[in-house]
Protein backbone atom coordinates (compact mmCIF):
# COMPACT_ATOMS: atom_id res chain seq x y z
CA UNK A 1 0.00 0.00 0.00
CA UNK A 2 0.91 3.66 -0.75
CA UNK A 3 0.17 6.47 0.95
CA UNK A 4 -0.65 10.15 -1.25
CA UNK A 5 -0.77 13.18 1.14
CA UNK A 6 -1.64 16.24 -1.08
CA UNK A 7 -1.59 19.61 0.37
CA UNK A 8 -2.85 22.74 -1.29
CA UNK A 9 -0.64 26.08 -0.32
CA UNK A 10 -2.10 28.32 2.51
CA UNK A 11 -4.27 31.21 1.41
CA UNK A 12 -1.69 33.55 -0.62
CA UNK A 13 -1.71 37.52 -0.76
CA UNK A 14 -2.36 39.05 -4.54
CA UNK A 15 0.03 42.16 -4.40
CA UNK A 16 0.09 44.40 -7.38
CA UNK A 17 2.68 43.99 -9.86
CA UNK A 18 4.29 40.81 -8.51
CA UNK A 19 4.02 37.54 -10.65
CA UNK A 20 2.07 34.36 -10.06
CA UNK A 21 4.96 32.27 -8.93
CA UNK A 22 6.38 35.24 -6.69
CA UNK A 23 2.66 35.59 -4.36
CA UNK A 24 3.63 35.20 -0.37
CA UNK A 25 1.01 33.95 1.75
CA UNK A 26 -1.42 35.99 3.01
CA UNK A 27 -1.61 36.91 7.15
CA UNK A 28 -4.58 33.69 6.96
CA UNK A 29 -1.95 31.90 5.18
CA UNK A 30 0.57 31.97 7.38
CA UNK A 31 -1.80 31.41 10.45
CA UNK A 32 -3.11 28.32 8.97
CA UNK A 33 -0.12 26.40 7.66
CA UNK A 34 1.64 25.59 10.75
CA UNK A 35 -1.80 24.76 12.48
CA UNK A 36 -1.88 22.44 9.04
CA UNK A 37 1.23 21.19 10.05
CA UNK A 38 0.40 20.76 13.79
CA UNK A 39 -2.44 18.27 12.57
CA UNK A 40 -0.77 16.31 10.34
CA UNK A 41 2.30 15.45 12.94
CA UNK A 42 -1.01 14.90 15.69
CA UNK A 43 -2.43 12.68 13.47
CA UNK A 44 0.62 10.18 12.35
CA UNK A 45 0.20 11.49 9.39
CA UNK A 46 4.41 12.32 8.41
CA UNK A 47 5.60 11.75 4.82
CA UNK A 48 8.40 10.23 4.32
CA UNK A 49 9.28 12.13 1.22
CA UNK A 50 7.47 15.90 0.46
CA UNK A 51 7.52 17.42 -2.95
CA UNK A 52 6.43 20.97 -3.30
CA UNK A 53 6.49 23.62 -5.78
CA UNK A 54 8.69 26.59 -6.48
CA UNK A 55 6.22 29.34 -6.58
CA UNK A 56 6.79 31.55 -3.18
CA UNK A 57 3.61 30.56 -1.52
CA UNK A 58 4.25 26.61 -1.43
CA UNK A 59 7.61 27.13 -0.38
CA UNK A 60 6.54 29.41 2.32
CA UNK A 61 3.68 26.79 3.09
CA UNK A 62 6.34 23.71 3.39
CA UNK A 63 8.69 26.25 5.61
CA UNK A 64 5.62 26.96 7.97
CA UNK A 65 4.74 23.44 7.97
CA UNK A 66 8.10 21.71 8.30
CA UNK A 67 8.31 22.29 11.60
CA UNK A 68 6.14 19.92 12.70
CA UNK A 69 7.57 17.61 10.79
CA UNK A 70 11.15 16.85 11.39
CA UNK A 71 13.41 14.97 9.59
CA UNK A 72 11.04 14.88 6.67
CA UNK A 73 13.07 14.84 3.53
CA UNK A 74 11.84 17.15 0.92
CA UNK A 75 12.69 18.87 -2.33
CA UNK A 76 11.36 21.74 -4.77
CA UNK A 77 10.07 19.93 -8.35
CA UNK A 78 9.62 22.91 -10.51
CA UNK A 79 6.99 20.44 -12.70
CA UNK A 80 4.63 21.01 -9.66
CA UNK A 81 3.47 24.38 -10.35
CA UNK A 82 0.74 25.22 -12.57
CA UNK A 83 0.67 21.25 -13.55
CA UNK A 84 -2.49 19.09 -14.57
CA UNK A 85 -3.65 16.59 -13.18
CA UNK A 86 -1.53 14.35 -15.41
CA UNK A 87 1.57 16.19 -14.89
CA UNK A 88 1.25 15.89 -11.01
CA UNK A 89 0.80 12.20 -11.62
CA UNK A 90 4.02 11.38 -13.67
CA UNK A 91 5.80 13.28 -10.47
CA UNK A 92 4.14 11.11 -8.21
CA UNK A 93 5.11 8.21 -10.75
CA UNK A 94 8.69 9.24 -10.61
CA UNK A 95 8.99 9.23 -6.76
CA UNK A 96 11.42 6.79 -5.17
CA UNK A 97 9.74 3.87 -3.71
CA UNK A 98 11.27 3.97 -0.89
CA UNK A 99 8.95 6.74 0.10
CA UNK A 100 5.95 4.75 1.11
CA UNK A 101 4.06 8.02 2.08
CA UNK A 102 4.38 10.75 -0.48
CA UNK A 103 3.20 14.75 -0.34
CA UNK A 104 2.92 16.73 -2.59
CA UNK A 105 2.48 20.45 -1.81
CA UNK A 106 0.66 22.36 -4.33
CA UNK A 107 -2.18 24.17 -6.43
CA UNK A 108 -5.10 23.84 -7.69
CA UNK A 109 -6.97 23.09 -10.27
CA UNK A 110 -4.47 20.15 -10.19
CA UNK A 111 -4.50 18.39 -7.35
CA UNK A 112 -8.39 18.84 -6.81
CA UNK A 113 -8.14 16.99 -10.33
CA UNK A 114 -5.40 14.59 -9.04
CA UNK A 115 -7.21 13.52 -5.96
CA UNK A 116 -9.78 13.00 -8.14
CA UNK A 117 -8.57 10.98 -10.60
CA UNK A 118 -7.37 8.72 -8.32
CA UNK A 119 -10.63 8.38 -5.74
CA UNK A 120 -13.02 5.51 -6.84
CA UNK A 121 -16.30 6.59 -7.46
CA UNK A 122 -18.50 7.50 -4.66
CA UNK A 123 -19.04 9.92 -1.79
CA UNK A 124 -15.49 10.70 -1.45
CA UNK A 125 -14.83 11.49 -5.45
CA UNK A 126 -17.63 13.80 -4.90
CA UNK A 127 -16.50 15.25 -1.76
CA UNK A 128 -13.38 16.08 -3.34
CA UNK A 129 -15.58 17.40 -6.91
CA UNK A 130 -17.26 20.24 -4.37
CA UNK A 131 -14.18 22.29 -3.31
CA UNK A 132 -10.28 21.90 -2.54
CA UNK A 133 -9.72 24.92 -0.25
CA UNK A 134 -6.14 26.69 0.56
CA UNK A 135 -4.59 24.58 2.90
CA UNK A 136 -6.63 21.91 2.32
CA UNK A 137 -5.04 17.71 2.78
CA UNK A 138 -6.34 15.29 1.25
CA UNK A 139 -4.56 11.61 2.68
CA UNK A 140 -5.70 8.64 -0.50
CA UNK A 141 -4.61 5.44 0.38
CA UNK A 142 -3.79 3.04 -2.70
CA UNK A 143 -3.13 -0.34 -3.74
CA UNK A 144 -0.03 0.07 -5.42
CA UNK A 145 3.15 -1.63 -5.12
CA UNK A 146 5.53 0.81 -6.45
CA UNK A 147 4.74 4.38 -7.28
CA UNK A 148 6.06 3.74 -10.70
CA UNK A 149 2.57 1.36 -11.49
CA UNK A 150 0.12 3.77 -9.91
CA UNK A 151 -2.89 3.94 -12.26
CA UNK A 152 -5.20 6.85 -11.94
CA UNK A 153 -8.61 7.54 -13.75
CA UNK A 154 -6.48 9.64 -16.43
CA UNK A 155 -5.95 6.92 -18.54
CA UNK A 156 -8.08 4.92 -20.82
CA UNK A 157 -10.62 6.34 -20.31
CA UNK A 158 -11.34 5.35 -16.87
CA UNK A 159 -13.89 7.43 -14.69
CA UNK A 160 -12.15 7.08 -11.77
CA UNK A 161 -9.08 5.48 -9.98
CA UNK A 162 -8.87 2.95 -6.84
CA UNK A 163 -7.68 4.86 -4.25
CA UNK A 164 -9.15 5.49 -0.84
CA UNK A 165 -9.89 8.62 0.36
CA UNK A 166 -8.58 8.30 4.26
CA UNK A 167 -9.80 11.79 4.86
CA UNK A 168 -10.08 15.32 3.72
CA UNK A 169 -9.54 17.93 6.33
CA UNK A 170 -9.26 21.72 5.24
CA UNK A 171 -8.58 24.80 7.75
CA UNK A 172 -12.31 25.16 8.61
CA UNK A 173 -12.79 21.64 9.73
CA UNK A 174 -10.22 22.20 12.07
CA UNK A 175 -11.61 26.16 13.47
CA UNK A 176 -9.77 28.24 11.11
CA UNK A 177 -10.95 30.66 9.04
CA UNK A 178 -9.45 29.71 5.78
CA UNK A 179 -11.48 29.78 2.51
CA UNK A 180 -11.09 29.46 -1.23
Amino acid sequence: MRRLILLRHAKAAWPDGLADAERPLAKRGREAAPRMGAYLAGEGLVPDRVLVSPALRTQETWELVSPALPDVASETVPQIYEAPASRLLDVVRAAPDAARTLMLLGHNPGLQDLAQALVGPGEDRRTLARKFPTAAVAVIDLDAASWAGLEAGLEAGLEAGHGRLERFVTPRTLGLAEDE
